[in-house]
């Protein structure tokens, strides 16, 4: 076939065009560090490596998240810490103010000392989050999580019992707080009678009951409270029958039921960590009821001590007995303080854990990407090398091309 001067000068053209064009694809590889430069180079990897794009970006969101969840478990932790090393100050104090030597300024000393730390707890209580949201109010954390309610004389809370959650990895969220309902308000009270006064009949004329054994109280009230809120009135009264003879005996009655029995010495009778004493002579009975389980914040507590370290008028066993509903109400605060921040030493670790596997999928990920698009150096090298090659020898071969002549060949 016959060609044209055209034809040939085209056909070289178009050769060292094509040759550069994949010189300068192979340089941009080699310069951006990625083999597919669009996606008509190579769609299905494109296509793939858009998947690990969006699992990375994923991924980075999340190690924020934990950076985040990580500092406010962090600050929860150090309130909590310090809220239980106010209360074992609080609990020094109030050991100290059983001391039955102590002058009504003694106790008004201690009073102040309470209130202060008092005021510490309400303070910590009240602690807020790096973005001003009080961490314990639940999902009210707008809302401040304690404050005074001057009509009951209580310390109330304002929050409710919703709890935070960030989510760290792909089905994986952590609560990020706790709320003050269940940290703080859900502290037992002591268990206790619901009055000190005996219902008295027969001989007995007056009579009063304490709790002067909480533990074995403490046994005997769990044994026997009726919780049921369908039981019938009486449920949990109880008749202390004494019976005159020598010497005069006692039964412990629950509805006829008999639970304790023993000799009566004189007007006091102890029985199941109860105190009792009376006036008048068998036989008689004293009835009283168990009070229901409460539970108690902190504040409220220790409210009650500091009213009745001020309270001049108050009798020896009635301050006794408030002295014991605080020692026992800082006992259990505490506890429900440690059992929280046992919680967050569990989260704490779970987000490590996240953390950790969530850092071994980022390299995962970005590595399949970079199999995918990225460049192997010594193939973009060798590529390179040869279309510079190829661009070189049509430069040349269309030189010697356009040059051609038939006078050349004439002699």
């Amino acid at each position: 076939m016959r060609l044209s001067q055209n034809q040939i000068f085209n056909s070289n053209l178009n050769s060292i065009l094509r040759n550069q064009q994949d010189v300068n694809k192979a340089t941009q590889q080699l310069n951006t560090q990625k083999r597919v430069l669009s996606a008509s180079d190579d769609a299905s990897a494109t296509a793939r490596a858009m998947l690990f794009d969006d699992r990375i970006q994923a991924n980075d969101q999340f190690t924020k998240n934990l950076t985040m969840l990580s500092s406010r478990l962090d600050t929860q932790e150090s309130v909590l810490e310090n809220i239980k090393t106010a209360i074992d100050s609080a609990y020094t104090k109030s050991i100290q103010a059983g001391n039955g030597g102590l002058s009504d300024v003694d106790r008004q000393a201690i009073a102040d000392e309470l209130e202060s730390i008092q005021d510490t707890i309400l303070d910590l209580m009240n602690s807020k989050s790096e973005d001003g949201k009080f961490i314990f109010s639940g999902y009210q954390d707008n809302t401040q999580t304690y404050s005074f309610d001057s009509a009951t004389g209580k310390y109330v809370y304002n929050g409710d019992q919703g709890q935070h959650k960030i989510k760290v990895s792909e089905g994986v969220e952590i609560r990020s707080s706790d709320n003050g309902f269940d940290v703080f308000e859900s502290a037992e009270k002591r268990l206790n009678i619901t009055s000190n006064t005996g219902v008295v009949s027969g001989g007995i004329t007056s009579a009063s009951v304490y709790v002067d054994e909480q533990a074995v109280f403490d046994k005997f009230h769990k044994a026997n409270y009726n919780a049921d809120p369908s039981a019938p009135a009486g449920a949990n009264t109880f008749d202390l029958v004494v019976t005159a003879g020598t010497p005069n005996t006692y039964q412990l009655e629950q509805g006829g039921t008999v639970i304790s029995t023993g000799t009566a010495e004189g007007g006091t009778i102890k029985v199941a960590g109860m105190e009792f004493d009376f006036a008048g002579a068998a036989p008689g009975q004293i009835s009283f009821d168990l009070e229901k389980p409460q539970k108690e914040n902190i504040l409220n507590t220790l409210e009650s001590m500091i009213t009745s370290l001020r309270d001049t008028s108050i009798t020896g066993d009635d301050y006794k007995q408030v002295l014991a509903d605080g020692i026992t109400g800082l006992d259990n605060a505490k506890i429900k303080i440690s059992q929280g921040q046992a919680g967050l030493g569990g989260r704490l670790n779970a987000a490590k854990l996240v953390s950790d596997a969530n850092s071994d999928l980022d390299v995962d990920n970005k590595a399949n990407k970079a199999a995918l698009i990225e460049v192997d150096f010594y193939s973009a090298i060798s590529e390179l090398t040869k279309h510079e090659t190829a661009l070189q020898a049509s430069q040349a071969t269309f030189g010697r091309l356009t040059n051609l002549s038939l006078l050349d060949y004439i002699r």
